[in-house]
C-alpha cells in the first residue's frame, strides 16, 4: 500500500512546487509584456545582492561579495531569434532533404560498382 502512495506523494510535491514557480513568475510580471518582464529582471537584480549579504550574515559568513555580472537579456528577443531559426529550418527542410536523398542514392551507386 505504501509503494503506491509514495508516487502519488512525489508527484503531489512535484505539481506543488511547479504551481509555486509559475505563480512567482506571473505574479512578478515575468510572464507579462517585454516591458513587465525587463522591470521585474531589474528588480530581482536589485534584490539578489542585499538577499545573500543577508543569508551570509545569517549563517555568520562575512566576506565580499563580487560584483554582480551585466546581463543584457531580451526575452522578447530571445523568442523571437527562436522562431526566426525554426521557420528558417523549416523552410530549408524540402531543400536538405532532396540533397541528403540524392547523395544516399549516389553512395549506393558507388557501392555497387
Amino acid at each position: 500500500m505504501a509503494a503506491k502512495i509514495l508516487p502519488v506523494v512525489k508527484l503531489a510535491t512535484k505539481v506543488t512546487i511547479a504551481g509555486g514557480a509559475l505563480y512567482v513568475a506571473c505574479d512578478s510580471g515575468l510572464l507579462g509584456s517585454s516591458e513587465q518582464g525587463s522591470e521585474a529582471l531589474q528588480k530581482a537584480k536589485a534584490a539578489i545582492p542585499p538577499a545573500i549579504e543577508e543569508w551570509m550574515k545569517y549563517f555568520g559568513l562575512e566576506t565580499q561579495l563580487p560584483a554582480m555580472p551585466e546581463i543584457e537579456f531580451s526575452p522578447l528577443q530571445s523568442w523571437n531569434s527562436g522562431v526566426r531559426w525554426t521557420i528558417s529550418t523549416l523552410s530549408e527542410a524540402p531543400t536538405k532533404a532532396t540533397d541528403y536523398t540524392s547523395q544516399g542514392l549516389q553512395y549506393l551507386k558507388d557501392l555497387t560498382k
